[in-house]
């Protein structure tokens, strides 16, 4: 039941914080898109392969991102010293989860110090996209997406410490798949230039009601029906 509860907290995690997502990636779907013909991005039918691609590279990154933190989460679980690891991991999964909250509705931006500290890594990466750009074939767009699925993100973060706290490559990959999934339909259809959709979603007030149901899931993980199932192993 944990292991479900928590692929589903991910996906509703990347669901509800696709506002976000937006603005991270928006431009970059923008830039995707424009470059391609009058004939393309008047057709969602011929934009949709690019799209896909896209967001198949995307996606990609973050399964690969969450495998490496599972497995070293497996690491570090073997040398310290724990009574209950699966406490531990319950603890720590539902804490990143209300701190994820926090950040989706903007009450509290911690999570922007772990953008910052990505932003090293990331002018190191990010030349590697321009040379998809122009995107002229969905294979380039594959290569943007597998690029700036590295882009530092704190909600992409949140969920990789999620991932850290499974100890397990696997599980840890599923985890960053889920979320993935997740901001998939705002990112699709953001590329579908659905504007109105857009300025829906970028509300404060749809920001918040995002933060806080993400907040109860992480509530729920630490004090749901299964959290003696977890002490008590």
């Amino acid at each position: 039941m944990t292991t479900e509860l928590s692929l589903i907290s991910a996906f509703i995690t990347g669901l509800l914080g696709s506002a976000h997502c937006i603005g991270m990636c928006g431009g970059i779907v923008g830039a995707l898109t424009m470059s391609l013909p009058d004939s393309v991005r008047q057709s969602y039918l011929r934009l949709l392969p690019y799209l896909l691609t896209y967001n198949i590279g995307r996606l990609t990154s973050y399964t690969l991102a969450g495998i490496l933190v599972g497995f070293l989460g497996a690491q570090f679980a073997e040398v310290l010293p724990m009574d209950n690891p699966r406490l531990v991991a319950k603890w720590f999964s539902g804490i990143f989860m209300i701190a994820l909250g926090l950040y989706i509705g903007s009450w509290w931006q911690i999570l922007t110090i772990l953008e910052k500290s990505g932003s090293y890594l990331w002018r190191k990466i990010e030349p590697l996209g321009r040379h998809f750009l122009p995107v002229k074939n969905p294979l380039q767009a594959l290569g943007l997406g597998l690029v700036w699925g590295w882009l530092p993100c704190g909600l992409v973060y949140g969920i990789l410490f999620f991932s850290l706290s499974s100890n397990s490559a696997g599980y840890g990959g599923l985890l960053m798949l889920s979320f993935g999934l997740g901001t998939l339909p705002m990112l699709l259809t953001m590329g579908a230039t659905a504007q109105w959709l857009m300025r829906f979603v970028q509300q404060l007030i749809v920001r918040r009601i995002s933060g806080a149901l993400v907040i109860l899931f992480g509530l729920f993980i630490l004090f749901g029906p299964h959290a003696c199932e977890a002490a008590c192993h």
